[in-house]
């Protein structure tokens, strides 16, 4: 993807992923998020001697299950090894990783950008263990909390694969919200439960040979949107080092961290290569052998997802792919869609007040569909009322609406409440009628005389006369006929 300018990016992420178990990856450690320091430990996490690591079955099977939604490969036998290195929140001076025998490989993620699909490899998804956490106080004083020490993760590794600021960000969200779709993980990123590591370089073309910068390792960047700003101060940085002669021949890796106060990344050491951690096989875990009807069962787990149910979503509804897509970005919204067109009979109307009256209503809150006081038959019930001209339209998105959020009461008994029943009943409206035609005679004999655009007029004053309470199809049809004579 070259640039006007003659230059382009290339990104591979790492995305680290709190996989969402009860206890931690290697003991029985509680997972719970904001528990006092140093209070979910034992042994086993905090690495004391002669202690023995107990691999997670089911964060193992929320991996593979990712992997599989991934297009990866599943090995056939997969273990663990220790990566070893130094660091205050490693107790044990060694993570358990997967390094030669990871338990996938080679799957991708296709994106739909404004330039057309993209299609992202993965190179593999494996399983690791976190470390701790460094909190520093100031005045040169940090604190270890060793609560996340082996909290499941699983690391999903890109192939160089990304070239812009759109493809990281579409990249980031299909990743999160298939996550979010598998319940593999909360995807609370102000927990946690999701970071990115990104490797960045910098090409350009010098006398018509391609040359590349060092690459970039960008750690510390807890949010998408943090991930987004350190990319695109990075690539003009290096694109400067590239100017200076810093090349990939010349220069080694670097990582930096991000500082997202100062929006700036810094540099923080050299890049590790594979060598430096001296991965070896660990002794206390045994290889893992993927049993092909295990492989089936974790398989069948795997839900609907969002492509595929955008797409039926499109035909079985018939939303264009926008509403459809609007929908299906939200996991439990669309679920509240389908609720609400099973039991309104009514998709197309279903599809309108979610994506809009529910979402406002959502957004003006900020709160998530499943803490939402109107359940889904209420919003069919209104669909509903209007559908049978007990209702306007009109009535139901200015008053009954917000009557129903404000007060958590059915629509029917603020209907009754407010007196909003719409009058149908051709006895009922013919005295109306009468009377709009009485004080009206001007417009009655233009309109019979051809002037077809007074009509509107009148039915305006049939509804001024009922105070909004006549059906306006019925009106329409009564009027026709009374001045057809």
């Amino acid at each position: 993807m070259k640039a006007a300018n003659d230059h382009h990016i290339t990104i591979g992420l790492e995305v680290h992923v709190q996989l969402k178990t009860e206890s931690k990856m290697f003991c029985g450690c509680s997972t719970r998020f904001g528990a006092p320091p140093n209070t979910q430990v034992c042994p086993v996490c905090l690495g004391m001697p002669g202690v023995l690591p107990v691999m997670n079955r089911r964060a193992f099977e929320l991996a593979v299950k990712t992997a599989l939604a991934l297009n990866c490969t599943i090995a056939p036998l997969t273990r663990f090894d220790r990566k070893s290195y130094y660091y205050p929140d490693l107790p044990k001076n060694y993570q358990i990783s997967q390094y030669d025998m990871p338990l996938s490989h080679h799957g991708f993620l296709d994106v739909e950008t404004s330039a057309g699909k993209r299609r992202i490899d993965i190179r593999r998804v494996h399983l690791e263990e976190d470390a701790g956490k460094l909190l520093h106080t100031g005045a040169g004083v940090s604190q270890v909390d060793l609560n996340r020490t082996g909290i499941p993760l699983m690391e999903i590794v890109s192939e160089p694969d990304i070239h812009s600021i759109e493809e990281l960000r579409l990249y980031l969200d299909a990743l999160k919200l298939l996550l979010v779709y598998l319940d593999v993980s909360n995807c609370n990123m102000e927990e946690g439960n999701i970071r990115a590591d990104a490797n960045i370089s910098v090409q350009r073309t010098v006398n018509g040979k391609e040359v590349s910068t060092p690459i970039a390792e960008i750690k510390n960047m807890n949010s998408f949107s943090a991930c987004e700003k350190a990319m695109a101060w990075e690539a003009p940085r290096l694109l400067a080092r590239l100017g200076e002669g810093f090349t990939m021949e010349t220069h080694p890796k670097e990582t930096r961290g991000w500082d997202d106060d100062h929006g700036v990344t810094v540099a923080q050491r050299r890049k590790e290569e594979a060598s430096d951690y001296r991965y070896f096989p660990d002794p206390d875990l045994a290889p893992v052998v993927m049993d092909k009807d295990w492989l089936e069962r974790i398989r069948a787990e795997i839900p609907e997802l969002p492509k595929v149910r955008t797409k039926r979503f499109m035909e079985q509804y018939g939303l264009s792919e926008y509403d459809a897509g609007v929908l299906v970005a939200d996991r439990k919204l669309a679920d509240y869609f389908e609720e609400v067109a099973r039991l309104s009979g009514d998709a197309r109307q279903a599809s309108v007040w979610v994506s809009q009256h529910v979402l406002r209503a959502l957004n003006t809150r900020n709160i998530p569909i499943d803490r939402f006081g109107v359940p889904a038959a209420r919003v069919a019930e209104v669909i509903r009322l209007v559908a049978d001209h007990a209702i306007s339209n009109t009535a139901a998105q200015a008053t009954v609406w917000p009557a129903m959020i404000e007060t958590g009461k059915s629509p029917m008994e603020i209907v009754r409440q407010k007196g909003l029943a719409q009058v149908s009943d051709a006895s009922e409206l013919d005295a109306a009628l009468d009377a709009v035609l009485a004080k009206n005679p001007k417009q009655v004999e233009q309109f019979r005389a051809g002037k077809e655009g007074v009509f509107n007029f009148l039915v305006g004053m049939v509804m001024k006369e009922t105070k909004g309470k006549a059906n306006p199809q019925v009106v329409t049809e009564l009027l026709k006929k009374k001045l057809a004579r």
